[in-house]
């Protein structure tokens, strides 16, 4: 058998890294909605996630929707469970980049659209726990992610 190109070889090696890189996504995605459904068990969060066709990743900000009813009355016009309370959060996977101040921009556009009560990037790196960082709006559109020191403020 012929040894391979160093552009076959470079195919395959980019192939590899790519299902790596897919399989990191999924695995963070999931290590994500475990870590939430443990501090949500007592409380009705939905967690809907975005697939791409093939069941990679889908186009856009958002990874993850956490969405329920919210049962405290509104207004006058809306009655009790009528409303919804929306997380958006971005979920990010071994050794990702962190999301730069345009992507800061992208999530805060939409959760302003969906009206969203808080944005979230969540962090995994394989043997840990994901982390959770929440989106701070600075002066003059910048953004920094700060800590969230106890995860069940946001879902509470």
């Amino acid at each position: 058998m012929a040894k391979p190109t160093k552009r076959q070889a470079a195919e395959v090696d980019s192939e590899s890294a790519q299902q790596k890189a897919a399989k990191t996504a999924r695995w963070a995605i999931t290590e994500t909605k475990v870590r939430i459904r443990r501090i949500t068990a007592r409380t009705r969060w939905e967690l809907v996630e975005f697939r791409g066709r093939k069941g990679g990743e889908s186009v856009g900000i958002v990874d993850l929707l956490a969405v329920r009813k919210d049962h405290r009355p509104k207004t006058h016009s809306l009655k009790r469970g009528d409303a919804l309370q929306i997380v958006l959060i971005q979920v990010k996977g071994g050794g990702a980049a962190m999301p730069n101040d345009d992507d800061a921009r992208r999530l805060r556009a939409v959760g302003r659209r969906h009206r969203a009560e808080h944005l979230l990037l969540a962090l995994w790196k394989k043997g840990k726990q994901a982390e959770f960082l929440k989106l701070i709006a600075r002066n003059h559109g910048q953004y920094a992610w700060g800590e969230i020191d106890d995860l069940r403020t946001i879902f509470r």
